[in-house]
């Protein structure tokens, strides 16, 4: 060995051990909180999200089809044809779609006929018509229109199957074990899709408060215990936040792009057509061709359908740049922030019987300032 490879070698020793005795000799020593960050001293290592109003990239205004009484989830007969509702779920559609829509196929395959029509291609009547190939039956799907540009691909996307899905007085026993029943197929169905470039993931959901009445305010009397982890307090010395309360639960989000086309791509990979058609009256639909008609049409059954219960409840978002290294979400009283692969999504209001879909320049500012607000005063 040369007399320079020697040396450096020598060098190289001495100075791993001397690295080795500094840190041995230091009386501080890491500890670790949590999966989203290292704490040592006061030095939290949360990824901050970047926000400001030059990173707005886009802003939408999604309806939500709310009924006061639930979902609609039944048969009727329309002269010769049977339709099979299954629409209004208010902000509860994403969650809830596996569910209803394995209800809804039952009640298809239960009158024999193997051509069924899907009306709607939002989640709900995607999934929907997945379940009836998978039960044997040849679907077509008939919509308005196509993702993006249905209320589907405006929603927040994440796992709320109580949300906005009925008014609390109005919650029966039946409702609740149909609702029970719906929650634990889609979870379950929603646990098939883990690991798929991350179309469904799992992430941790700070909500916090300087009102300890904040957090007991998102509270349901429709709760399955156990299907998410605890809603845990989080003491001061474990999160960076600058909020007298801090609750943690780890929680299911949707990436809604790419489930939205995955979805559809394997519709039609199995043999599904779409046909794109609007229903301005019963007559339309009476006009399909096939026999058995499921109706997925969301707020479009009001006045197809003459359903004086349902109502839309506006939610406007707000897209920042998506940011891959903001890894978890956090609410306030005054907005959200949710990481998507398509940005990061902000919101918070909701406006009930507004059609309205243009976005209000106002509210944005109010979401993007609270959220400043929040960055900035995170400890560091």
């Amino acid at each position: 060995m040369s007399t320079r490879r020697k040396f450096m070698r020598s060098a190289g020793i001495i100075s791993l051990a001397a690295a080795g005795g500094l840190a041995s000799c230091s009386k501080q020593s890491l500890k670790y909180g949590d999966r989203n960050f290292n704490f040592n001293q006061q030095a939290f290592l949360f990824p901050k999200l970047k926000v400001s109003h030059d990173r707005v990239i886009r802003e939408t205004v999604g309806l939500r089809p709310f009924r006061k009484t639930g979902f609609r989830l039944e048969k009727e007969m329309l002269d010769q044809k049977t339709i099979i509702h299954n629409y209004g779920h208010g902000g509860s559609g994403w969650s809830l779609s596996w569910g209803t829509g394995n209800m809804a196929s039952d009640l298809a395959v239960a009158t024999g006929e193997k051509k069924v029509a899907v009306m709607g291609c939002g989640t709900v009547g995607i999934a929907t018509a997945r379940l009836l190939q998978k039960k044997g039956c040849d679907v077509t799907i008939y919509a308005k229109d196509l993702h993006p540009n249905v209320t589907s691909s405006v929603a927040t996307g994440t796992w709320s199957p109580s949300s906005r899905v009925i008014e609390e007085e109005n919650i029966t026993p039946e409702f609740e074990d149909k609702w029970t029943k719906a929650c634990n197929f889609s979870y379950n169905a929603f646990q098939q899709l883990l690991g798929l470039n991350q179309i469904v993931t799992w992430l941790d959901h700070y909500r916090m408060s300087n009102s300890e009445s904040y957090s007991s305010s998102h509270s349901s009397k429709l709760d399955i215990p156990g299907q998410l982890t605890n809603n845990e307090i989080v003491s001061p010395e474990n999160h960076p936040f600058n909020f007298e309360y801090v609750k943690r639960q780890t929680t299911i989000v949707f990436n809604i792009p790419s489930y939205l086309e995955k979805q559809l791509n394997d519709f039609l990979k199995y043999g599904g057509d779409v046909v794109i058609k609007e229903f301005k009256t019963l007559e339309d639909v009476d006009a399909l061709p096939e026999k058995c008609i499921v109706n997925c049409t969301g707020l479009g059954s009001k006045a197809l359908f003459n359903d004086d219960n349902l109502m839309p409840i506006s939610g406007q978002l707000s897209f920042l740049i998506p940011q891959p290294e903001f890894n978890y979400r956090i609410s306030t009283p005054d907005g959200y922030a949710i990481p998507r692969k398509d940005g990061i999504i902000l919101g918070g209001n909701a406006i009930r019987g507004n059609w309205d879909t243009t976005p209000d320049p106002a509210q944005t500012e109010k979401v993007v300032n609270a959220l400043m607000d929040v960055m900035a005063q995170m400890k560091s």
